[in-house]
């Protein structure tokens, strides 16, 4: 069994894995001021919990975005696992090709879901991330990683006008029935939500135009997916894993023989 990682800016996905089958997956939050002991507690209960070893892991891969929290997890993978992690990074067989102008600038995540989508649904493909920061991924035919772009994640689109503004409340994210609202909450939610839908339908579109691909298949992830997959046809799949899958690829690929 290997235990894989996706470290976000406002989660950390981990997810066991038994060959390709999932054993057990759990989301902490992400907190910069743990120390490697108390992340280490929390995986031992979470491991506790689902009657899992600690120490029966052949190996932890890691994606992560949040570099300053990457000694942490590391000394904490020493300590309560007494592995070395691996992470996702420059040098690692993918099985994709990534045609960014400076792959070192693409986040890992972004390269996580580009293997996963393109193995596991085919190509041409495009990938929605719905996490802190919204991410589209497009991936050719012949299976290159052609880019993308990048938009203000759903939450902190909300927690930006909420903010940057001296009478609009604070509002949960749920979906109204109609976009007119009657009351400012109301409004402040269909504008919110189903402006992403629009975001959503538009971008899409334009990047299947781009790529010349009008049947490529579209496959999301993240927080508010399934949310907004249900407000649109352009949404065909729903992968709340997609990210630790190609973490799992990535770790299959360079390390077991």
């Amino acid at each position: 069994m290997i235990l894989v990682m996706d470290i976000g800016n406002t989660n950390i996905k981990t997810a066991v894995y038994d060959g390709k089958d999932l054993v057990k997956s759990w989301r902490v939050s992400t907190n910069t001021s743990y120390t490697s002991d108390e992340y280490g507690i929390l995986m031992n209960g979470m491991f506790r919990q689902a009657s899992l070893s600690m120490d029966g892991l052949a190996g932890i891969m890691i994606s992560s975005v949040v570099p300053s929290i990457n000694f942490t997890i590391e000394h904490m993978c020493h300590d309560y696992f007494s592995l070395e992690p691996h992470f996702v990074g420059p040098g690692l067989k993918t099985g994709i090709n990534i045609l960014y102008e400076n792959p070192k600038e693409l986040g890992t995540d972004r390269i996580c879901n580009a293997v996963a989508a393109y193995a596991q649904y085919g190509s041409p493909c495009i990938f929605i991330d719905f996490g802190t920061a919204t991410s589209f991924g497009a991936i050719s035919g012949r299976g290159n990683f052609l880019g993308g772009c990048i938009l203000t994640g759903v939450r902190l689109a909300r927690d930006a006008v909420v903010g940057g503004t001296s009478k609009l409340p604070y509002f949960e994210l749920n979906l109204p029935e109609r976009v007119i609202g009657r009351s400012t909450v109301a409004n402040l939610q269909s504008g919110l939500l189903y402006g992403y839908v629009g975001q959503v339908n538009y971008l899409v579109s334009r990047i299947k135009e781009e790529m010349d691909a009008p049947n490529a298949s579209v496959v999301a992830t993240g927080g508010f997916a399934g949310q907004i997959a249900k407000q649109t046809d352009a949404i065909e799949h729903v992968d709340s894993l997609l990210t630790l899958k190609g973490v799992r690829m990535i770790y299959e690929r360079n390390f077991m023989t």
